[in-house]
């Protein structure tokens, strides 16, 4: 007997309005609303650090950078996600209070769980986001940091970092040693 349970669509409105009241923050994909997983302590520590190293960065400049709680909305992609830490220049996304469309930067903190995702299909919804130049993947079990960085030919190049280097993101000129992104991170 197929299944007959019918998927419920959610309106941007409704689903904006829930996440106001909702202790629990939801992800959106054209329509569905996904429910959040709390992270590990490493997840949070690596995200911790990577905003405390970029806000210090971007202060006195046009650019901002939130974390975990700020929603980015794809339009291309009918989508709204909670990117772990991000970087916006935007003179539009200062005035918005709740979403931010043109973000420069994201970093998204690895999870079982989500792993593929961010790399997959998260990955391809983000790249329709014309603001978009980087795009960095944090592996929180492992000492090992992808950035994939657009090119002027539109195309995304990795550029991988690991122990002894010096992450660079070139989209808002940023540079920190690798192991501080990892303090106080226990990968026993």
């Amino acid at each position: 007997m197929p299944n007959t349970a019918e998927q419920v669509h959610i309106s941007h409105q409704d689903y904006l309005a829930g996440e106001l009241e909702s202790p629990v923050k939801h992800e959106y994909l054209a329509g569905q609303v996904f429910a959040m997983a709390g992270a590990s302590e490493a997840h949070a520590t690596i995200a911790g650090n990577l905003f405390a190293l970029l806000r210090p960065h971007v202060r006195g400049t046009p650019c901002r950078v939130y974390m975990a709680d700020m929603k980015v909305r794809v339009d291309a992609a009918d989508a709204f996600y909670y990117p772990d830490v991000f970087v916006t220049c935007s003179a539009a996304d200062a005035a918005e209070t709740y979403v931010k469309r043109d973000p420069t930067l994201i970093v998204e903190v690895l999870s079982n769980s989500t792993a593929a995702f961010d790399h997959g299909k998260k990955f391809a919804h983000y790249r329709q986001l014309p603001s978009l130049r980087e795009y960095v993947l944090v592996d929180p079990e492992r000492l090992s940091i992808d950035v994939f960085r657009r090119n002027d030919r539109d195309q995304w190049v990795l550029f991988p970092f690991g122990t002894g280097q010096t992450l660079e993101l070139a989209s808002i000129g940023f540079s920190a040693e690798f192991e501080a992104i990892y303090e106080d991170v226990d990968l026993a």
